[in-house]
């Protein structure tokens, strides 16, 4: 318990660092799903979302926190209603928790004021582990911000659940997003209950069949169980959306603004099912 303790109160922002050394570089000698160039001028656009993000989170985490703690003082939530071993309570917990941030996910591809946001991320015409880190600094400070106090809220889980469940679910998004050949039968094992790579990667196809599913972030069985889950091999993906397809489009300043500027969506010229 002592071990977990001492990795929940490392800084996130430090291990969101260390992790995008680490995959940058293996993205760099390993082999790869595909080539694009100009990688580290796409880690900078990239990386600016990240560094703006954390100013913001310097005043956003601290509401966050100060809320889960005052309904964990409370002791507000279901949980509250049973007593069940911690370990059953981290398992529930970090499935809740991902199942909050999949209705948020839904939500924000169909709430016209909020896609204009969540867009930003989709925009990306090119995948690697740094795409993680493209979602606009205002919508990912509320999305994960209130999807963690939503959750905490109804099921009463403290912060110790919320920490297990970022140091798990921040390496998974780097590797959903990472630039690597995964083999096939990942996905037709781990596949049914987790969200495996390639399967996250079919959230980014640029068609919007496609861009309306896999939602989840950790378990693919919330889109098996709700009926968003699609499949489309790797290779056949094209990334991003057709309206931000211009170089400067790409760009940081850009996909800053881009929420405040009316970008008409291009539908998809055809349905790939």
């Amino acid at each position: 318990m002592k071990t977990l303790e001492s990795l929940i109160s490392i800084n996130l922002d430090y291990i969101i660092l260390g992790l995008i050394v680490v995959f940058f570089t293996l993205e760099q000698v390993l082999g790869t799903q595909f080539k694009f160039n100009r990688r580290l001028h796409h880690l900078s656009h990239n990386f600016l979302m990240y560094a703006v993000l954390f100013v913001l989170n310097l005043f956003w985490a601290g509401v966050v926190v100060f809320t889960v703690n005052w309904f964990t003082e409370h002791q507000l939530g279901l949980l509250y209603l049973v007593e069940i071993p911690l370990w059953v309570t981290f398992l529930l917990g970090i499935a809740v928790y991902d199942l909050s941030s999949y209705w948020f996910h839904r939500a924000a591809h169909f709430l016209p004021l909020v896609w204009r946001f969540h867009r930003v991320h989709h925009s990306d015409t090119t995948m690697d582990s740094t795409t993680f880190l493209r979602g606009h600094p205002l919508e990912t400070m509320f999305w994960f911000g209130f999807s963690s106090i939503v959750a905490s809220a109804v099921f009463g889980l403290d912060l110790k659940t919320l920490g297990i469940y970022y140091l798990i679910l921040i390496p998974m998004l780097f590797l959903e997003h990472a630039n690597f050949k995964y083999p096939k039968w990942l996905d037709k094992t781990l596949g049914l209950i987790i969200t495996t790579p390639n399967l996250h990667k079919v959230h980014h196809e640029q068609d919007e069949y496609y861009t309306n599913s896999n939602y989840a972030d950790i378990f693919i069985f919330w889109d098996r169980l709700f009926g968003t889950f699609k499949h489309k091999p790797v290779e056949d993906i094209t990334f991003g959306l057709q309206e931000f397809n211009a170089p400067e489009k790409q760009t940081f300043w850009y996909l800053i603004i881009s929420p405040f500027l009316n970008i008409k969506r291009i539908p998809s010229e055809g349905k790939n099912k």
